[in-house]
This record gives structure tokens, C-alpha cells and sequence, in this order.
């Protein structure tokens, strides 16, 4: 129905960009949290245009990474920026802790919010733990802070590999407040409306990106409750502290363009310094 032309619009995944989806007339290409799409996967959309043609391309991310904001210097790219916050949402709170003392009160800070009714994400590097990478592991978090810390309160565990069923059960038991406390990974970081969720602690916080600490902190703060978001990692690594003074999307973008680099404009590498030559 999209290569005869009877689809004159469609909604999709990546799916969208296998070889076998074929478009009639291609001519205009919107691509939300344009972040999570490399280089390859946007050109690909490009080549399903006509022979020749090109789409009309509309990217939107509220954390564009520095390849992307490199480009708009080149001219490459129009900006619109979109300042302020959608009706109804609040500024979050951002702390960056480490040590036992800080764990015992980022946790207590949850109990107190649940108690007043909100719900809590935790959200863990890894799914399972690991011999070489010393990290929290959603699974085993999820079962230790069940008989620990949120021993009183009904706690779900989602993570990708899990079957899409038993994801969508975990989801809905979270967002129609079944659950207080939803211990995942970065599985979360996009497409989840949780407006009574108000406090998000984040393990190894070192070992995501500007981009990604932003949309998980995005994913509290959605309901007009005053929100917490708590970075259990090194304060002093610089991106950590962009995250805890700044929560302007455009701006953490920019830092992440300082400490990262651009990449290749005219290659594939989405970080790192130019190779012109």
C-alpha cells in the first residue's frame, strides 16, 4: 500500500528503514528522538525518495548530539527551539551523590514520596550482573530493594530482553499505580508517561551520555508534582555536573559538543574531532 501510493502517511519504527519498504513519492520524513537514529539509518530514509529527489526532513530530539549541532553550523540544518516547558511540567531537582550516607537519603527521599503518594524509577546499566563490569544489575536491584529499602511497597522490573508481553504487564502495573517503584534499564528513556511518577535515581550515572541522562531525568517532573532526579556517580566528572546545573536540553547539548566533539560532518562518526584534511 506505501510503494502504490493508496498510504499517503505511516507511523513506524526503525522498521521503516529495512530495504523491502518501499514509498511511490517519498516527500516528507519526520524523525522523533532524532538522538537515538546514526547516520546510516537517516540517509537511508533519504534514499526512499524518488530517483533523483530528496525529502523535505524534519528531525526533533530535546537533546540533539553534537553531530547534529555541528551541522546546523555548517547551514546544513534550520533551527527551532522550542524554550519553554509543555503545560503542566516542572523544572527536576538534580543531585549528583555517591556514598553510602547519600544512598541511605536519596532512598528515604523516595519512601517520603511514595508515601505521599508518587511512584519512583530506578533505573540500572546492566540487565544481568557481570564478571567484568562492575555495575548494578536491574534484576538483581529489582529483587534486593523488593526485601530491602522498598520491602513495604510493590516493586516491577522491566528491561529489554524480556518477552513483550511480560514488558507491557510490568508498564501498565506502573503506570496505573500498581506499582510504587519501577527498577529498569535505559529501556525507559523514551515514550513513557508516567504523570505521577516524581523521583528518578539513576545507577553508574557516569556510564550513560549527556543526551540520555536527560531523557531518563524527562521521564519525571510530567505531572505538576515538584520531581527529584538523583545521579548516583562521581560529581566531579564534568557532564555530571552540566546535568545537575542545567536543564535546558539545547544547552547540556552544547557541553556535550565541548567534551565530545562533533564526529565526521560529511562521515559517519557521530563524536570525536573533525579529520579534515
Amino acid at each position: 500500500r506505501l510503494a502504490s501510493g493508496e498510504l499517503a502517511l505511516v507511523v513506524g519504527t526503525h522498521a521503516l528503514l529495512e530495504a523491502d519498504v518501499e514509498f511511490r513519492d517519498l516527500a516528507l520524513v519526520v524523525v522523533d528522538e532524532q538522538h537515538r537514529f546514526g547516520v546510516r539509518q537517516r540517509a537511508a530514509l533519504d534514499d526512499k525518495a524518488p530517483q533523483g529527489t530528496a525529502p523535505h526532513a524534519l528531525h526533533m530530539s530535546a537533546t540533539p548530539i553534537p553531530r547534529t549541532l555541528e551541522l546546523t553550523a555548517y547551514g546544513d540544518l534550520d533551527v527551532t527551539v522550542l524554550r519553554e516547558l509543555p503545560a503542566g511540567r516542572r523544572p527536576v531537582e538534580t543531585f549528583v551523590v555517591d556514598g553510602t550516607r547519600a544512598r541511605g537519603r536519596a532512598y528515604e527521599r523516595a519512601r517520603e514520596e511514595i508515601a505521599a503518594g508518587r511512584q519512583c524509577f530506578v533505573v540500572c546499566p546492566l540487565v544481568e550482573e557481570s564478571e567484568t563490569l562492575q555495575a548494578r544489575a536491574a534484576t538483581a536491584e529489582a529483587e534486593r530493594l523488593a526485601a530491602t529499602e522498598f520491602r513495604d511497597h510493590r516493586v516491577e522490573l522491566i528491561h529489554g530482553q524480556m518477552p513483550s508481553a511480560r514488558k507491557s504487564e510490568a508498564m501498565r502495573a506502573f503506570a496505573e499505580g500498581q506499582a510504587d517503584v519501577l527498577v529498569a534499564t535505559s529501556v525507559i528513556e523514551v515514550g513513557i508517561d508516567v504523570p505521577n511518577a516524581s523521583v528518578m535515581i539513576i545507577e553508574a550515572a557516569e556510564r550513560y551520555g549527556i543526551s540520555q541522562l536527560h531523557q531518563l531525568r524527562g521521564r519525571v517532573g510530567r505531572g505538576g508534582h515538584p520531581s527529584v532526579c538523583i545521579l548516583f556517580g562521581d560529581s566531579r566528572l564534568p557532564r555530571l555536573e552540566a546535568l545537575a546545573s542545567e536543564d535546558d536540553g539545547f544547552r547540556l547539548a552544547e557541553v556535550d559538543l565541548e567534551l565530545r566533539g562533533a564526529g565526521d560532518v560529511l562521515g559517519t562518526r557521530q563524536h570525536g574531532l573533525p579529520e579534515f584534511r
